[in-house]
């Protein structure tokens, strides 16, 4: 058994005073200049190590050969149309991956930039679906200090160790001066806030702090959705001279990463908020008052072709601290020519005495008011709802990001504050709780606004052609006319008024909001953004009344089949048409996965619980009935339990499951129960009757078939791998639990197996310090089986860990979860911070960063902290079930129980006994 003490017993790195001395975070405590107590942290000296990627064994290459030449045919038939495929595993980005990223920028859903720990920009994401990793390193803040005449520093606050600085004297980047080593200059991470400390770089004397804010609030559906960021600069003199210090913005304009800032055309023009001057793309600003004096330079060019080339531009600063003021007046630039870059820049100047103290305040914005999907469609931010659709608004929102960063900021501490200060919490868990938000803004976000909605099914209304049946048409890629059933209230629904929101699977599978995948995820929005919660789940259920007889080639196998049949709960929204061309994803025909129908009605009737929304419950409940129905024909033998097909039919898509299943039967179990609920609550007590006569029926048989004394055998299957202890197999608990709902077994058999899986799949793995293995041998031997099997799933750990929370295990929970934050956050870890990929081997090679998964970490907040609805429901007991059922079902139920139910050592109200 693992201490309660011992999370306060190891060395606390995070702290800020292992990284800055004492009296620089007193220097810099006023206007929130010194850097939180809890924080993710590191050095800008240390290095980004490569990161490594999962290479597939010899035997799993064979296996997989037929679907990899498949899929790299599809691969290229997408390419050729100008389509990304979901999937690419075969496409390499030029820029390696690296343990090099940081809090990214802006609010969600509006395109994201994120920054390096080093202060790099990087990982464009402006485009729906595209994400371009390399950093534009003509964006940087730099600074210049004059003492006295004489004394002179300057450098770009950021190491300049970096491929992409030239080492020749030219006019461009490289001939500023890159003088900053890092070993005296910290990163400290809160999402969505980071601060960066320069103690002494490059001026001895002077202790500067950058601290980036980003407007993510909770609940707030306005302002979570800005496309800006601020960036205050805290400046504390501790020299006897009085010290002019100037800080520089520089951006390449327009650049949305990669090589776009080459492409040619672009024009910059300086502004003042008073004035009305034409559009903007990127809008970089400063506050101007009585201490801070604000200039521009509109356009500098990074080669020797430009009027004003970066050389120059570096040496005015050097020489005089500022640009000159007429710049304001200068007008539009002429359009940079093809090649070649243009860039522009803002200073902000002042005096700090002797032991004085100064703030300089500099934002940033960016407006791409619309997406365009790849077939057609094309939609308003969600933004825009505020700020309008012109790009010029960016000047709107970078002027708002200077007026209200303060109050953003009171509401993030109100936000975080109680949980920071949570002494329950181990302070990895607070840390890596915040940080892991990072996802909904740079992992692919599209956020919508619903009057372009309207606008869309409208203009699709009045333009496509009609059949006889007078129903929409949707043209597939074949050129077939396939009607859209349900097309157009799923369009015009928006009931919370916030828009629709989309977003990615990860930045390598380009599927928005893949459902199996969300079941993990959701609870974070659950819990900070529940309106946008009830709207995707309100998408999912229109989708399982849709039909769309398009074909497509599933690559796993080769066969054909149609694209989405009613009843089924899609995989995923789309990828290039969301909402109205869905499931993108094709190595199986998801109609036969036997999750995902099961996870809709636990998300469901977990929504439903949570936010005590009656509405919501009525308008989902005919697809709630649908999707338990459609389940029926995968029960094969008339004996209430469904059995998975003998192929990879469910999330671990390329782990076959035969027979009756540990995953799929307990998400079975827990569906019917959960849909018994929410009939029971809407009153229809036919319908929830008849559910627990299914639930009575197939849970002996779970048992039967797969309790084998201290955990659930992986399936019923006679393979070798059937005996498996899988990491995720109560998966179904965890949501009945999550829901206050009633057990699906025995509270000594939950415990057993979850003391199973933490002494084997997480204790047994680097003595618990890389979270759970997916898959492990009664022998305490990896299960390699597949790839999927010997892989540890960051989210299905936070997953696990939250469901031991839910059970009172809480010391084997902060140390199942603990082993994610060793492997992928600390120090001495694979450099994953702010990228988590789905993924990674027992030796730490990746599988998919930046994924959505290791959201699931909110499922162990929602555990200690449960919603109060939850909590003030009424206590339902076990034998609560049987009101459902008339006397005499019961009596015959019981009777068939007792005659299916095996004796087992676990059996019993206490795990005291259990062989575990």
């Amino acid at each position: 058994m693992v201490s309660s003490n011992m999370f306060y017993r190891r060395k606390r790195s995070w702290r800020a005073g292992d990284l800055v001395s004492r009296s620089t975070l007193q220097l810099l405590d006023f206007d929130d200049g010194s850097p939180p107590e809890y924080a993710w942290r590191r050095k800008l000296s240390s290095h980004a190590n490569r990161l490594k990627e999962f290479n597939v064994t010899f035997r799993e290459a064979i296996k997989m050969m037929k679907l990899g030449l498949r899929l790299w045919s599809y691969i290229r038939e997408e390419a050729s149309h100008g389509r990304k495929a979901p999937i690419d595993p075969f496409t390499r980005e030029s820029d390696k991956p690296s343990a090099s990223q940081g809090v990214p920028l802006g609010g969600m859903g509006s395109g994201s930039i994120s920054r390096g720990f080093r202060g790099e920009f990087k990982h464009w994401q402006i485009i729906p679906g595209s994400c371009e990793m390399s950093p534009v390193m003509a964006n940087q803040f730099s600074i210049f200090i004059t003492r006295g005449g004489n004394k002179k520093y300057s450098s770009v606050l950021a190491p300049g160790q970096h491929d992409s600085l030239k080492k020749s004297s030219d006019d461009g980047i490289s001939s500023w001066d890159w003088k900053l080593r890092g070993d005296r200059s910290t990163y400290h991470a809160l999402f969505p806030r980071a601060w960066t400390v320069y103690d002494g770089e490059p001026d001895p004397e002077l202790k500067v702090s950058c601290r980036q804010i980003s407007p993510f609030i909770p609940h707030n559906y306005q302002e979570s959705s800005l496309p800006t960021s601020v960036f205050v600069y805290t400046i504390v003199n501790t020299g006897k001279e009085r010290a002019k210090v100037s800080l520089v913005m520089t951006w390449a304009v327009n650049s949305i990463g990669g090589l776009s800032h080459h492409s040619g055309g672009h024009v910059n023009e300086p502004f003042m908020t008073a004035n009305n001057n034409p559009p903007v793309t990127f809008a970089v600003a400063a506050c101007e008052n009585q201490n801070v004096n604000v200039t521009v330079l509109p356009a500098f060019g990074l080669s020797g072709e430009s009027s004003v080339t970066a050389r120059e531009m570096w040496g005015t600063l050097s020489q005089d601290g500022c640009f000159d003021r007429d710049n304001f007046s200068a007008g539009p630039s002429m359009p940079s020519s093809l090649g070649n870059t243009v860039c522009a820049a803002v200073c902000a100047s002042t005096w700090v005495e002797p032991h004085g103290r100064c703030t300089v305040v500099f934002s940033l914005a960016w407006s791409s008011p619309k997406v365009k999907f790849k077939k057609g469609n094309a939609y308003y931010r969600r933004y825009t709802k505020f700020y309008g659709t012109s790009p010029r608004s960016a000047i709107n929102l970078v002027q708002d990001a200077l007026m209200k960063y303060k109050h953003w900021e009171e509401e993030i501490d109100k936000w975080q504050s109680p949980i920071l200060h949570d002494e329950r919490f181990p302070e990895w868990y607070k840390v890596t709780l915040f940080n892991e938000l990072y996802f909904l803004v740079a992992g692919g976000t599209v956020w919508i606004d619903s009057a372009s909605l309207m606008a869309d099914a409208d203009e699709m209304l009045n333009s496509r052609l009609y059949e006889d049946n007078d129903l929409p048409l949707h043209h597939n890629s074949r050129n077939s006319a396939v009607p859209l059933i349900g097309f157009t209230p799923h369009i015009i629904d928006d009931r919370e008024n916030v828009g629709k929101f989309l977003y990615l699977e990860g930045i390598e599978y380009f599927m928005w909001c893949t459902y199996d995948v969300h079941f993990y995820a959701s609870f974070a929005l659950l819990e900070l953004f529940p309106k946008i919660e009830l709207s995707i789940q309100r998408d999912f259920a229109t989708a399982v009344l849709r039909e769309d007889k398009s074909r497509v080639r599933f690559l796993a196998d080769g066969t054909w089949g149609t694209r989405k049949v009613i009843g089924a709960v899609a995989h995923d929204l789309g990828a290039h048409d969301p909402w109205h061309e869905l499931n993108a994803y094709n190595i199986h025909d998801t109609s036969r996965w036997k999750d995902l129908n099961p996870k809709f009605v636990l998300q469901v009737y977990r929504d439903f619980a949570a936010t005590g929304d009656m509405s919501f419950g009525k308008d989902v409940w005919p697809a709630v009935c649908t999707a338990i129905e459609y389940m029926e024909q995968f029960d094969h033998d008339d004996d209430g339990m469904i059995e998975n097909d003998g192929f990879p039919d469910q999330t671990y898509d390329a782990w076959t499951v035969r027979g009756v299943s540990a995953y799929c039967g307990c998400l079975w179990l827990a569906a019917l129960q959960a849909a018994a609920a929410l009939a029971r609550t809407l009153g229809h007590h036919d319908y929830a009757e008849r559910c627990m006569l299914k639930f009575a029926k197939a849970k002996p048989v779970f048992e039967a078939k797969l309790w084998n004394g201290s955990y659930f055998n992986y399936d019923s299957g006679i393979s070798y791998n059937s005996r498996s202890i899988h990491a995720d197999q109560l998966a179904g608990q965890w949501y009945t639990a999550s829901s206050g709902l009633p057990p699906l077994f025995d509270e000594g058999r939950i415990k057993c197996t979850l003391q199973k899986i933490f002494d084997y799949n997480v204790m047994r793995v680097k003595g618990g310090r890389m979270g759970a293995v997916n898959g492990m041998h009664p022998n305490g031997k990896v299960d390699e089986t597949c790839m999927q099997s010997r892989e540890i799933w960051t989210g299905v750990t936070y997953s696990l860990a939250a469901t031991m929370l839910l059970h009172g295990m809480d010391d084997q929970a902060f140390t199942t979860a603990e082993g994610i934050f060793i492997a992928g956050w600390s120090e001495e870890g694979y450099g994953y911070w702010f990228q988590t990929p789905e993924a990674w081997t027992i030796d730490g090679h990746y599988r998919s960063l930046i994924y959505m998964r290791p959201l699931a970490i909110w499922a162990m907040q929602y555990a200690l902290s449960p919603p109060r609805t939850i909590l003030e429901a009424p206590k339902v007991n076990t034998m609560d079930r049987t009101s459902y059922i008339s006397p005499s079902t019961l009596q015959f139920l019981q009777d068939s129980v007792r005659k299916m139910t095996p004796k087992s050592s676990c059996f019993g109200s206490s795990s005291s006994n259990c062989e575990c």
